[in-house]
């Protein structure tokens, strides 16, 4: 398995375009610190509203949200709910509403199927309607009973009204009774999501020297390619990119603009992949850029993409000086395995193992 894992990397490491150059040749800071606990607290506060509100009508057993591999939208007063499980496949609308529950389950799958590719178009912290327009995220990945896609307002009604003739089902909680239908999305329903970023993945790679393969599975250990994925983290979008940290990083180092980005840039899939690969081209050519073997620093760039630089460095050494020279002083299987061992977070070893898997079902140009 290390032997496959290191000749994986080492075939996918090589690039063929020249990326945008840095000037600084000082020593680097450290990227991927402790997020701020300004942007924990606007994020905790998103949630603590959404939260409240809903646990009103389903109660805290019945609550759920979103997350970064699930998105959650409730609507009519946060009674009804779309729940959507990107890892399993799976779409749950369910309403608790004991007026016309029907009428607000069959608007709610309706606005489901046909929910807008562009995730800022989708208010998910308030029970507003989805505003219909634009190509459907789910074109391809959900069809009707007649096994056709649903593009258009008059086959999605059609749907939902086959779904609360024939699927219904009902369960009893605290709050009272709650109605819901489960959707099952195509078999292929992840490459279908895949195929939606390829251009953008493509244009990403070459743009930043970063493998194909790499951003994809960035991309799904992050998020299953669920461009509406957020965290209490505040990380947003497809590769969970930071504002305050990852974020800020691209915008002064590589856009070379102040600020950093909005959640609604980020939002925006072309803006989050960009995002993501040029700041794994930060911890590349910049943050990482002494760690003079290419497998060693690919592990390490995608480690510290999860646990930040100082994550990777501390892994070998308390200062962080001594840290690089006894990471460079290890062969790759070796950093392999300490980074997947001795990390000091837990979600950090398994992130490297993760993302090395999945790279390997990504290879350049199999999309």
């Amino acid at each position: 398995m290390k032997k496959t894992v290191l000749f994986l990397c080492t075939a996918l490491i090589t690039g063929c375009s020249t990326p945008p150059q840095s000037n600084d040749h000082h020593t680097p800071p450290i990227a991927g610190e402790p997020i701020s606990d300004s942007n924990k607290k606007a994020i905790a506060a998103l949630f603590s509203l959404l939260a409240k509100e809903a646990k009103k009508q389903w109660g805290e057993d019945e609550y759920i949200e979103s997350s970064k591999h699930r998105y959650v939208k409730y609507l009519d007063g946060y009674q009804t709910r779309a729940h959507i499980d990107f890892d399993a496949g799976k779409i749950y609308v369910s309403t608790v509403s004991q007026h016309k529950p029907m009428e607000k389950l069959h608007k709610a799958i309706v606005q489901t199927v046909l929910m807008p590719a562009d995730p800022k178009d989708i208010e998910q912290f308030t029970d507003k309607d989805i505003q219909l327009k634009g190509k459907p995220f789910f074109l391809g990945q959900v069809v009707d009973q007649e096994g056709k896609s649903i593009e258009w307002e008059w086959r999605a009604n059609r749907f939902a009204a086959y779904m609360l003739e024939n699927k219904l089902q009902s369960k009893t909680i605290k709050k009272g009774n709650a109605y819901y239908v489960q959707i099952d999305m195509v078999k292929d329903h992840l490459a279908q999501r895949e195929y939606q970023y390829a251009h953008l993945v493509r244009d990403a790679s070459k743009r930043y020297d970063i493998p194909e393969g790499l951003i994809y599975a960035v991309i799904k250990t992050e998020s299953s390619f669920n461009p509406y994925a957020v965290s209490h983290a505040g990380a947003y979008g497809l590769m969970q990119v930071i504002p305050k940290t990852a974020g800020a990083d691209v915008f002064n180092l590589v856009k070379k603009k102040p600020g950093m980005p909005t959640k609604e840039y980020l939002f925006d899939p072309a803006n989050n992949i960009d995002t993501g690969a040029a700041y794994l081209y930060i911890l590349k050519t910049r943050y990482l850029r002494d760690v003079t073997n290419p497998s060693s620093r690919h592990f390490s760039m995608i480690s510290a993409y999860n646990g930040g630089t100082g994550g990777v460095l501390a892994t070998f050494h308390t200062d962080r000086k001594k840290a690089m020279v006894a990471l460079n002083q290890r062969s790759p299987s070796q950093v392999y395995d300490a980074l997947t061992t001795k990390h000091p977070k837990d979600e950090a070893r398994r992130y490297l193992q993760k993302v090395l898997y999945f790279q390997k079902d990504f290879k350049e140009g199999k999309i």
